[in-house]
């Protein structure tokens, strides 16, 4: 949190600007209130060099729409936005916790019991995410916050609105290199909900190890090993292992659904039976 800057608005709609959050390739994050006493929210308003692309407007009115829909405990709520401001903005509740990349940074990875709820919450957040017709395409341990280890996601309603596409020959990826799926970088192919399912593998085996799955380094390096090399999941518990190397397979036709995930691989066995293997294959119905 940094006090405002001398060029930051003081009030954004309806909204009182108290501080500054963040700033990132996309826009700048805020802290505002409505009136004194009221919770505070999150408003992140969004670059002029992105606002004056048409396209880039109709994709993020149509996103922001259907994530005002969403209601769920592990998807911070949108309270309100304004898509045809000169400076478009999008309000969501304000979680007050620290991010999963700073959990892990401070306290080193999770404990197992720690990541299946981390990956029950982050499945169910992502099944209503799709369900609202959205796919988050920038899930990430930047984007997961953390309130008594509960995750709930946030900028949802930015990240399929800008092309990746167009903006991988420059290096600049969206998001965070090594947690976007093959699908994002080939640019070919359709990066559906299967693409989210990646992401989730990537974040898991970094919040059982500590590290990225692919590493570290350049954009052109981790594209390189996402798309041909096979992630390195040694730090990853060996009950953790084979949920986390399914969500990642290269072909997003061979990656678990959410509906699967959900019934049964976060599924801990009773007490004095042995775990039986999941099947990790399936038909893709999301």
């Amino acid at each position: 949190m940094e006090q405002l800057r001398s060029g930051d608005p003081r009030r954004i709609g309806p909204f009182q600007v108290m501080a500054r959050v963040g700033c990132g390739g996309m826009g700048t994050v805020y802290l505002g209130s409505r009136d004194a006493g009221e919770d505070p929210v999150a408003v992140k308003t969004i670059k002029t060099e992105h606002t004056q692309d048409p396209d880039f407007r109709r994709r993020f009115t149509r996103e922001v729409f259907a994530a005002s829909r969403i209601r769920n405990p592990h998807v911070a709520r949108v309270i309100g936005f304004d898509v045809d401001a000169s400076e478009p903005w999008l309000a969501t509740e304000y979680v007050r916790g620290p991010s999963l990349r700073e959990r892990v940074r401070r306290q080193g990875p999770l404990r197992p019991t720690q990541v299946i709820k981390l990956g029950i919450g982050l499945t169910t957040g992502l099944t209503a995410i799709h369900g609202a017709g959205l796919v988050h395409r920038d899930l990430k341990p930047g984007n997961i916050l953390l309130t008594d280890d509960d995750p709930k996601i946030i900028d949802f309603g930015l990240a399929h609105a800008h092309d990746f596409s167009s903006v991988t020959h420059t290096g600049a990826a969206l998001g965070t290199p090594g947690y976007f799926s093959p699908e994002q970088v080939d640019g070919r192919r359709h990066a559906g909900p299967a693409t989210d399912v990646f992401a989730l593998g990537a974040v898991l085996a970094y919040a059982s190890s500590g590290t990225p799955p692919f590493g570290q380094g350049e954009f052109a390096v981790l594209a390189y090993r996402v798309t041909h090399l096979e992630p390195d999941l040694s730090g990853v518990p060996l009950g953790l292992r084979e949920l986390t190397e399914a969500c990642l397979a290269k072909n997003p036709e061979q990656r678990p659904s959410l509906r699967l995930l959900l019934r049964r691989p976060f599924r801990r066995p009773p007490a004095g039976r042995p775990a039986r293997r999941p099947h990790m294959m399936s038909t893709r119905k999301d």
